[in-house]
């Protein structure tokens, strides 16, 4: 079985399709009306995994989703996030010499990780 996409619920298509686009580096791979007032975009890059978490006490279980993404730059990633308004959540993490990440929300609240191993 191969895992095919995740579902965002989202606010406002164009502000979402910027994050994803323009920070993320995803491309629009089809975009399309479905019903009176309701579009749906697909962004994509080639690629897709699931993280599955266990453990530490300052997670939820059950509650959220965070969607993982490796870019070039951990700090020019933050640079341009800072530059368009977002607030990072905290600083750079590195639980082990090889992986270095840290957490932005997106325009909805959804939870980004921004994540680099060596």
């Amino acid at each position: 079985m191969n895992f095919r996409h995740v579902t965002l619920f989202v606010k406002d298509l164009e502000r979402s399709i910027s994050f994803y686009r323009d920070i993320v580096g995803l491309e629009i791979t089809s975009r399309f009306p479905a019903g009176p007032g309701k579009e749906i975009a697909f962004l994509g890059s080639g690629s897709t995994e699931v993280e599955l978490f266990c453990g530490g006490d300052e997670f939820v279980i059950g509650t959220g989703v965070s969607l993982g993404f490796v870019p070039e730059s951990l700090e020019d990633t933050m640079d341009l996030l800072r530059s368009k308004g977002y607030e990072i959540e905290g600083e750079i993490v590195s639980p082990s010499p090889q992986t270095r990440f840290f957490f932005v929300k997106d325009p909805d609240g959804h939870r980004v990780q921004f994540i680099t191993v060596d």
